[in-house]
């Protein structure tokens, strides 16, 4: 009991180090996986707790020296870097010679977890509070479904291993086939079923630990995802019986019925969601302007340090700079650009405060000369999370004269690391306080989850699959609009859509090549766009939508904002001379692109040498929808060497040849 107690009183510290820094993990100073035995570990609820918290670093949460997760949608139609991905580039995404996404670290530390410490939770040979113990058994099924998750939204099809395996080629090649990604999903939901029943709503740690509220909604993620996948890649090789799926022939014991498979899916989704949209308020919005959120929950909920107190967090990852665990996103957001951007046509998708699009009669638009004039009377998510010259920067400093440290034009000129680079600048994550944007002493906290996906799971999930909005969609689309100071009647923003026009600012618009011709279907996934901004879950979403495949045929050239207009001037220098210079001009270093080609800024078309793979667009090859896999994984798991041979099927339009783009 002592031991215990002392682990206790030093939990904050520990979930501390192991979320930040691996050499502070408790579990890694002790013996290597390969020679801990019963007898030596997993005898105390201590152990169990160090050994699960060590995997927290598969979650995705601020790092290195950039804008943490904010930065994530970068390289999709919402958010632009300085550089291109390769996605971008038919054929420059290549097969690489070995790892890859096919890779089982995660799966076979936590299979070991599990079938060591399942019997002996059982049988009662674990020391500690027994509600803890509980709940440290359902983060091993929880870990284990979560990292299977990110094997079926890179890979699809994946092998089903559920104990670790002998050092034995020939069991190790066996348990190497692939499995359709179906099963793989309920499989997945099998897990989450598990923790569910294990996991405490109110754990111990806190918010800083995986909870039943969080197995819930990773469940409705995960079948969200995989019911929409089915239903947009229907028919083709992406999907379990398609055509031309790599697995025929290849997969044993197989049958599929999709129609009944995403029925199940859509519902085990709507279930699980409302579970969490009932349990977890909304945060409260107070709707300002944007000028000072300083004192908004809603918008402090992103940038503060002790985020346990935001009834809509369900966790995240807290940072203390006196141990060492630290990060630098408001070093980058407060101060400059962090070499980010929202691109124009995520900002033109914002709906007017009224419900209408900027471009219907009446809207009420003040149009974009200014990015002030951006925000004017939009969704008060626009307003909230982009930043605009003039708004508080600091509330804790002033400057010289005593005026108010505020936001300064962007930066669209300057350093790469620092760059604003389409001009409309993020400020979901910022922090008004000064000690925050000095370098390495950041502690701004990590969203894991939070409530509002359950939200808006739930409407998408509902509508799939009764092709109407039914009473608690209503109840939760309405609670999002009216926190995001939206006309709450989604029907006027509806009628007023013209899917036309969408298609000029969303990817979204489309799925499988073809325009959306369901108005609410849309306004639905407008809706994740919106509230998701700046939160990473933007690729992902498309990917699932298909919603790429009219880039093959139609590449898509990235803009940000109204530079040659009247924001032109704001790049002067003391003379009144600009400090513009357009691609092309000749014995300069062009800074902008072209004003010839688009009064607004291009920054993929600043650089026109054929060094730059994206100048003419964005373009897709379908099989990007998946990953490659890695060419080594086929020859080991062959009986002669041979690639061919592989009890492995490569991925659809990905080659079996290392450093080879996708055929298609």
């Amino acid at each position: 009991m002592k031991k215990i107690m002392h682990t206790k009183k030093a939990g904050a510290v520990a979930l501390l180090a192991v979320w930040g820094l691996a050499g502070c993990n408790e579990f890694l100073d002790r013996e290597p996986l390969s020679s801990v035995t019963p007898s030596n570990y997993f005898t105390g609820e201590a152990d169990l707790a160090a050994f699960t918290v060590a995997r927290y670093g598969m979650f995705p949460t601020h790092s290195g020296f950039n804008v943490g997760t904010f930065g994530n949608d970068n390289h999709t139609d919402n958010q632009a870097a300085s550089t291109y991905a390769t996605r971008w580039v038919p054929g420059e995404w290549r097969v690489p010679q070995s790892g890859g996404s096919w890779d089982f670290g995660n799966i076979r530390q936590m299979n070991y977890y599990l079938e060591t410490v399942v019997p002996r939770w059982k049988s009662g040979k674990i020391t500690g509070t027994a509600t803890n113990v509980t709940h440290y058994v359902g983060e091993g099924y929880f870990l284990r479904a979560y990292e299977y998750f990110n094997k079926v939204q890179a890979l699809g099809d994946f092998p089903i291993i559920r104990r670790t395996l002998p050092d034995k080629a020939a069991e190790l090649t066996a348990a190497s086939k692939r499995r359709p990604r179906n099963e793989v999903a309920r499989f997945i939901i099998s897990d989450l079923d598990s923790a569910i029943m294990l996991l405490q709503t109110a754990p111990p740690g806190g918010k800083n630990r995986v909870s039943k509220n969080a197995a819930l909604l990773l469940k409705s993620r995960v079948a969200l995802h995989e019911a929409s996948w089915l239903t947009y890649h229907r028919g083709t090789a992406q999907v379990p019986g398609g055509s031309g799926w790599p697995g025929a022939g290849k997969v044993e014991n197989f049958t599929i019925n999709l129609d009944s498979e995403i029925d199940y899916f859509l519902t085990q989704a709507m279930e699980s969601a409302k579970l969490v949209a009932d349990a977890v308020p909304l945060v409260n919005n107070v709707q300002d302007n944007g000028y000072n959120s300083s004192s908004n929950p809603y918008f402090t909920m992103f940038s503060d340090p002790n985020m346990e107190k935001y009834s809509e967090v369900i966790m995240w990852r807290q940072y203390d700079p006196t141990l060492g665990i630290n990060n630098n996103v408001n070093h980058y957001l407060n101060q400059n650009g962090g070499n980010t951007g929202y691109t124009r046509g995520l900002v033109d998708n914002f709906l007017m405060k009224n419900g209408l699009p900027i471009y219907a009669n009446a809207s009420g638009y003040k149009g974009d000369d200014f990015i002030k004039d951006v925000k004017t009377d939009r969704d008060n998510r626009l307003q909230l999370f982009m930043k605009a010259p003039g708004e508080v920067r600091l509330t804790d400093r002033t400057n010289a004269d005593g005026s108010p440290v505020l936001i300064a034009y962007p930066d669209v000129t300057g350093l790469q690391e620092t760059r604003d680079v389409t001009g409309y600048s993020v400020k979901k994550g910022v922090s008004y306080l000064f000690a925050q944007t000095v370098g390495s002493m950041g502690s701004t906290g990590s969203i894991v989850f939070r409530g509002a996906e359950a939200y808006l799971n739930y409407i998408e999930a509902s509508y799939l699959k009764e092709k109407t909005i039914n009473a608690t969609a209503d109840k939760y689309w309405r609670a999002l609009r009216q926190r995001a100071g939206v006309n709450t009647d989604y029907k006027v923003t509806v009628a007023a859509t013209n899917m036309e026009q969408e298609a000029k600012n969303d990817f979204a618009a489309y799925s499988a090549g073809r325009l959306l011709m369901d108005p609410t279907l849309y306004n639905i996934r407008r809706e994740r766009r919106d509230e998701f901004i700046a939160e990473g879950m933007r690729y992902t979403d498309l990917k699932r939508w298909r919603a790429l495949d009219q880039l093959k045929a139609t590449p898509y050239i990235i803009e940000g904002f109204k530079l040659w207009g009247p924001m032109q001037a704001w790049y002067t220098d003391s003379k009144g001379a600009t400090q513009l210079i357009e691609a092309g001009t000749p014995g300069k270093t062009a800074n902008v692109s072209k004003k010839s080609e688009s009064l607004y800024l291009r920054p993929y078309r600043i650089v026109l040498a054929n060094t730059n793979l994206v100048r003419d667009g964005y373009r897709w090859a379908y099989a990007h929808y998946l990953d490659p896999i890695a060419v080594q994984h086929f020859l080991i798991t062959s009986s002669n060497s041979d690639a061919n041979s592989s009890v492995i099927y490569q991925n659809p339009g990905w080659p079996l040849e290392a450093n080879v783009g996708a055929r298609e």
